[in-house]
């Protein structure tokens, strides 16, 4: 009877545990609070980030990081990414507002690949070092190579191809 209640007790608190694995797996154990992507998407933003890379998705990181990075467009890791003060300023809106909220992490990034949830989440376990030289994947920083629907935040692990 009492190892009935253990396994009934065990039973009970596994809904939780799960429920914790998947808020890990999917924010790494961050909780950005609001999702990576917004609904709304904000076509300058889209434009502009998309013409070099993916435009990444606001909530991947937090509201400092993108005033930063949007503070030397100039110098956007090695080249010129300038816009117009006007465009800077509407893309810097949509991306302050659409941030993680919830950062747990310690200061602002200025690369995705630089926070605690990138590290985990492509760890040399998970991807061997030997994938970033693919020339089909080039760097980290090429979420797309392995992530089909990264231009939408979409990083299911369901839909991972890492490409040969």
């Amino acid at each position: 009877m009492k190892r009935l209640r253990v396994v009934l007790w065990i039973l009970m608190l596994l809904p939780g545990a799960v429920f914790a694995d998947e808020r890990d797996d999917r924010y790494g154990g961050q909780d950005r609070g609001r999702p990576l992507q917004p609904a709304r998407l904000n076509p300058t933003w889209a434009k502009e980030c998309s013409a070099c890379h993916i435009a990444y998705a606001p909530g991947l990181l937090p509201a400092e990081s993108w005033r930063k990075l949007m503070s030397g467009l100039d110098k956007h890791f090695g080249a010129d990414a300038s816009v117009t003060p006007q465009e800077n300023q509407e893309i810097t809106a949509f991306l302050v507002a659409n941030a993680s909220n919830r950062w747990t992490g310690a200061g602002a990034p200025l690369r995705i690949t630089e926070t605690q949830w990138f590290k985990r989440k492509h760890s040399a376990e998970e991807v061997p070092a030997a994938v970033w030289k693919r020339a089909s994947v080039k760097s980290p920083a090429n979420c797309q190579a392995c992530h089909a629907g990264a231009d939408r935040a979409d990083f299911s692990e369901r839909s991972i191809k890492v490409p040969g």
